[in-house]
């Protein structure tokens, strides 16, 4: 069941969470084709990688641990035990801290790229399902699922700084680089929400 998806921009390669599978797919854009899969942990749900580094980090919502993959080898090189309940994840390429959204302990857990450790888990809330980042500020954007709200956090570990309210169920979220908008899919509203930079 391909479940995530993200693009590595350098390279010109998509990789594909598969949930039931336990394993991520690469594909080459230029021929479309699967050239690797990737045994990670149980159940990945949310893919997301770092041009700068090369690195592509997939949550993992059942084994709850991070498998950190080298987009050179497409060999994982390291696994990360995170908070509970792994639903997304989301990576600032100019500080090199990958922060996941743990939906069963209400937190987000702060990952230094460089030494693969968490460095800080911030409190944000109910059941966090969406992670986004703007990659100009560092500002993290977490979408609450049972809290119809987004948690605002500055700075790189935190803690969390403001609540917005938005639809029902927000589940995911994306950020805009040329506006610096945050979109948030609110699945119990069939609504979008646009928050203003």
């Amino acid at each position: 069941l391909p479940i995530g998806v993200t693009v590595d921009p350098k390279t010109s390669t998509v990789y594909i969470a598969n949930e039931n599978g336990n394993s991520v797919s690469v594909i080459k854009e230029a021929t479309n084709t699967v050239t690797a899969t990737i045994p990670v942990g149980q159940a990945p749900l949310a893919i997301a990688a770092n041009p700068q580094t090369g690195r592509v980090y997939v949550a993992n919502v059942v084994s709850n641990t991070v498998s950190v993959i080298s987009a050179r080898t497409n060999q994982v090189t390291a696994t990360i035990r995170a908070g509970d309940g792994l639903s997304a994840v989301a990576v600032d390429p100019r500080t090199d801290r990958i922060y996941v959204a743990n939906a069963f302990s209400g937190s987000v857990s702060v990952i230094n790229g460089a030494t693969n450790q968490v460095i800080a888990t911030i409190t944000v809330g109910l059941q966090p399902q969406g992670v986004a980042v703007d990659p100009r500020t560092g500002t993290v954007y977490v979408a609450q699922f049972r809290g119809n709200s987004v948690t605002v956090i500055h700075g790189t570990t935190g803690p969390a700084t403001a609540t917005i309210p938005v639809g029902k169920t927000p589940q995911q979220l994306a950020f805009d680089t040329a506006s610096g908008a945050i979109y948030v899919a609110n699945m119990g509203g069939n609504t979008v929400s646009v928050l203003s930079p």
